[in-house]
């Protein structure tokens, strides 16, 4: 696989590369909490692939109480909270000895942070969005979406695109509506699938898996795009202006504004 040559299509996750990263909201609430950074990530991705977070973001249940009071129970694992700092003492191993008693498991007001999670990702990230617009005004490629969503109850606000997001992409995959969740194989082959047809209507040739290049911000979703045969380019959370810079030695187009070239 030429890592060099020029993709066909370019895929893009949402949260945390296009948008403001709800694990900003989650380190922030942690902080504020006092409690151990990490442990709500932690306990979501262990609940997998059955946990509530889970489940919501496949479409299999609804945004309501229910998934509230079980996301709840999902961040008060009394074994995950073994698990966690099991894993934070084997960290602290080469440093001073940790403590082996367990300390009490934190409060987390789930419901509070979700809303928070999805209220600053709702804010475009000031890097990548505006080199979204530039790409598509290129012509030169085919941009995709893969996320993975949820769905909001019908009348709430957040149903609406206030930011356009949506009209910067070629096609959008969203995980709450095909009930296909990262890093599920399936999501890729349909994203490659959508790939190959839009370059062909666009008159630019077919795209295979190589031909693809993938930006998302976690390491199994991205693990499973190279398993499909894409290229991929992780975004760290605080450092998306370093990923549009990978984006333009990709593409060859200029997609940082002076200004933040200057902060480079």
């Amino acid at each position: 696989m030429a890592e060099n040559k020029q993709p066909v299509g370019l895929l893009f996750d949402i949260g945390g590369v296009c948008v403001v990263s709800p694990f900003q909201a989650i380190l922030d609430y942690e902080i504020a909490q006092n409690i151990p950074p990490g442990w709500v990530n932690f306990s979501i991705s262990r609940t997998s692939p059955h946990g509530s977070w889970h489940q919501l973001e496949r479409g299999e249940i609804k945004m309501d109480a229910d998934f509230f009071a079980n996301f709840n129970k999902d961040l008060r694992s009394p074994e995950l909270w073994k698990q966690f700092n099991a894993r934070l003492r084997q960290n602290k191993a080469h440093g001073t000895a940790a403590a082996a008693t367990l300390p009490p498991m934190p409060e987390v007001d789930a419901e509070w942070l979700f809303w928070e999670m999805m209220r600053i990702s709702r804010t475009p990230d000031p890097y990548m969005f505006p080199a979204l617009k530039k790409l598509r005004e290129s012509g030169k490629f085919v941009v995709g979406a893969l996320s993975n969503t949820v769905i909001y109850p019908e009348g709430h606000p957040y149903n609406e695109d206030a930011i356009g997001l949506k009209s910067q992409f070629d096609f959008f995959i969203s995980s709450a509506h095909s009930g296909l969740r990262k890093p599920d194989p399936k999501i890729y082959e349909a994203a490659l699938k959508e790939m190959d047809a839009l370059a062909k209507k666009k008159g630019i040739g077919g795209a295979s898996a190589s031909d693809v290049v993938f930006f998302d911000d976690i390491g199994e979703n991205l693990k499973a795009a190279k398993k499909a045969g894409m290229r991929t380019v992780k975004v760290t959370l605080g450092k998306t202006q370093d990923a549009v810079r990978e984006l333009e030695k990709l593409t060859g187009l200029e997609l940082l504004e002076t200004k933040d070239k200057a902060k480079l």
